[in-house]
């Protein structure tokens, strides 16, 4: 199965330019019919709105946007290009403006369109959808910050920990890098702790930013 990124969930965020009120928001969508919806239910909620442009890619489906009535070019392309720039599959974004009164001009309305669709990317965050090796670590005290960093540096997902005699944890390794985990694991451990197969599940996980935090 591929591996690629999608929205972690909702996210919105919105800004003024020149006293035109720009609201933007991006959504999951695993289907071109749940992309529609989102965008029919934001042209119902700001109806009054002077224009709700739009853009979506699906993984499995098409790409689409819409300017809305805006300048062709200067709203649903930018907003596109921004997602196929952050590398997104299975999103769809809107972008609301409430105009107020002073025109931005093409290249002004293009400068919008791309903050509104990256405003709310980025308050979404990023997953990786990927196929994950679930193991169960029993892992002695003293090794336990050194697995952290492992799991770190191997982009690994600790999802479950429990304290008891020694450290036991439950975590989901990129499956095409399970081996190389094993092996530096076992390495940093002198053989002494042993890892146990769970499984393997196809699901997205919260990836970190350039700055190593995890994004939302």
């Amino acid at each position: 199965m591929e591996e690629y990124l999608v929205p972690t969930g909702f996210g919105e965020d919105e800004f003024v330019e020149k006293k035109s009120r720009f609201l933007g928001r991006v959504w999951p969508a695993d289907t071109e019919a749940e992309a529609l919806s989102h965008i029919e239910e934001m042209r119902k909620q700001h109806y009054d709105a002077t224009h709700n442009c739009w853009a979506y890619i699906i993984r499995d489906g098409a790409t689409r946007f819409s300017d809305d009535g805006e300048p062709g070019g200067t709203a649903g392309m930018p907003m596109v290009q921004v997602l196929q720039k952050e590398g997104l599959y299975n999103i769809v974004c809107v972008v609301t403006r409430y105009f107020g009164g002073t025109l931005l001009g093409a290249g002004g309305l293009v400068r919008a369109y791309t903050k509104g669709a990256k405003i709310a990317v980025d308050a979404a965050g990023k997953s990786m959808k990927r196929v994950w090796t679930a193991l169960y670590i029993p892992c002695p005290y003293p090794y336990y910050e050194r697995l952290k960093l492992l799991c770190e540096d191997m982009e690994a997902v600790i999802r479950d920990t429990q304290f008891t005699a020694e450290v036991e944890l439950e975590v989901l390794v990129a499956a095409g890098k399970c081996a190389e985990f094993q092996e530096k694991l076992t390495d940093m451990t002198a053989g002494t702790v042993e890892t146990m197969v769970l499984g393997q599940e196809y699901r997205a996980f919260p990836v970190k930013d350039a700055k190593g935090s995890e994004q939302p």
